[in-house]
């Protein structure tokens, strides 16, 4: 399905920064200067962006326009074996999870895996095995049968030590039960074209096979058939998903920061940094976006959390992201947000049109405290309540911007996730940082290996026994 130009208009996703500025929330808040001063910064940012698009450093821009093929492969993959499986499961972690997981949770029903395969449309149930917590993998065969699963192994390099664990693992077990042959058919990988250890494994082994584009990062990878294949599989129209990405995409062409949505947001992040907000809570008023803040933690934490700049200077780089969710956080959280230090600017995200109503009957009209509910929608106290919290943030001079999506559907949830890869590697080029690595992940990985003796990694093992020995009087217990 795609949307009319006259739709897409109507989906286009609202900024309101109002309360981010100085003239709203006084002094720890953001001036025009501040914003003005930032002019050329902003040229040279917006006109690497470009660039980089241009010689191929940023293919992840171009995954809503390149992948009719991709998506009638996947559609026509969904349609041949959905019939047959009652289980779709997600072997992946960090991006290859936390997108599925957010996608699934916006788009389908809250309880989807709860419905009979019947109301779910013919679809499978979803897992997603994110970890190596070995109780979490046992105990996943206890509801599944996986005479009846198919499992998407996802890794680009096919030596992703977590993901790789799971599919050995599962590989074992579909063939003692089922014959190599036809445990063949139970497996589909997600990987490169043709570096790495999982897609020649794929190849010797028969496995169905969709490809990740080698220019694209697990963060950024979403829109390809990491995120793609789970959605179809669950019944999730990717191809509206990937038009509003594609409309995201058009309005974040725009240099004037004051029509582009991504822009603006990564240069208020930078300023908000600036000025010592060293935290950004993400905090939707809607259980079906919950999963948007999981899924932007990674974005924003693995891309600009950096000890070094472009030119090599140690500079620290980053703005921790904290997850909330409406109105269930502002029974924990929203207290430090309004009273706490000014160490924070709060990304609101809001609904307008939710999908169901739900009314609260007129009883206990005798109680002034209940009474006044009577009559009132869910929908009408969720949208108060979020306003009530941009009220309280307001006036205790907090920093908040609100981001509201016409109604939750495919095509604004491309919008929004597409909004923010832009706005994450916009807010690199302004840090003069490298938004697409992730060192600090590679160290943590190097040194497992090293452990685990790996070869190769006999220098890292020799740096590990140097490291100092832990004294008994700093442990209790």
């Amino acid at each position: 399905m795609i949307y009319t130009d006259e739709q897409k208009k109507n989906y286009r996703l609202k900024m309101d920064f109002n309360n981010m500025m100085k003239s709203f929330v006084g002094e720890y808040g953001i001036s025009d200067a501040e914003i003005s001063s930032l002019s050329n910064k902003i040229a040279k940012a917006h006109k690497a962006m470009l660039e980089k698009r241009a010689n191929g450093k940023m293919d992840w821009r171009d995954l809503p326009h390149n992948q009719k093929d991709v998506v009638a492969d996947i559609k026509s993959y969904v349609d041949e074996v959905k019939g047959d499986i009652d289980a779709f499961v997600v072997l992946g972690i960090g991006g290859s999870a936390l997108g599925p997981i957010c996608v699934q949770q916006a788009i389908n029903h809250p309880f989807y895996n709860e419905l009979s395969k019947e109301k779910r449309g013919g679809y499978p149930k979803l897992y997603v095995a994110d970890n190596v917590d070995p109780e979490r993998l046992s105990y996943l065969f206890e509801v599944i049968d996986p005479e009846k699963t198919l499992f998407n192994c996802i890794s680009k390099s096919g030596s992703t030590s977590e993901t790789m664990s799971q599919f050995m693992i599962i590989k074992e077990l579909l063939e003692e039960k089922l014959g190599k042959a036809e445990a063949a058919k139970h497996i589909v990988c997600t990987t490169d074209i043709e570096k790495g250890n999982l897609i020649k494994i794929a190849k010797e082994e028969g496995y169905k096979t969709f490809i990740i584009p080698s220019g694209v990062g697990g963060r950024f990878s979403e829109l390809t058939p990491v995120g793609l294949l789970p959605a179809a599989m669950c019944g999730i129209d990717i191809e509206l998903m990937l038009d509003g990405a594609g409309y995201m995409d058009e309005l974040s062409g725009n240099e004037n920061i004051y029509e582009n949505q991504a822009y603006m947001f990564a240069v208020l992040s930078y300023i908000a940094l600036k000025q010592g907000k060293n935290m950004s809570v993400m905090m939707p008023y809607a259980d079906s976006l919950k999963y948007v803040s999981d899924w932007f933690a990674q974005l924003w934490a693995e891309s600009l959390g950096k000890k070094t700049d472009n030119d090599g200077n140690a500079v620290y780089a980053g703005q921790t992201p904290v997850k909330a969710l409406g109105v269930t956080d502002q029974h924990s959280q929203v207290q430090l947000y309004t009273e706490g230090p000014f160490d924070k600017m709060v990304v609101l995200i809001g609904v307008d049109k939710f999908r169901r109503t739900m009314t609260i009957p007129k009883i206990y009209q005798d109680i002034p405290s209940l009474g006044f509910l009577g009559g009132v929608t869910q929908n009408k106290l969720i949208a108060t309540e979020q306003m009530a919290t941009e009220y309280a943030l307001l006036k205790s001079g907090k920093a908040n911007m609100t981001i509201t999506l016409p109604e939750v559907n495919e095509f604004t949830l491309g919008e929004l996730l597409y909004m923010f890869e832009v706005a994450t590697g916009f807010a690199g080029e302004l840090l003069n940082i490298n938004a697409f690595d992730q060192p600090g992940v590679e160290e943590g990985k190097n040194a497992t290996y090293a452990m685990f003796d790996r070869p190769g990694y006999e220098e890292k093992k020799k740096e590990l026994a140097a490291r100092p020995e832990k004294l008994e009087k700093y442990i209790i217990g």
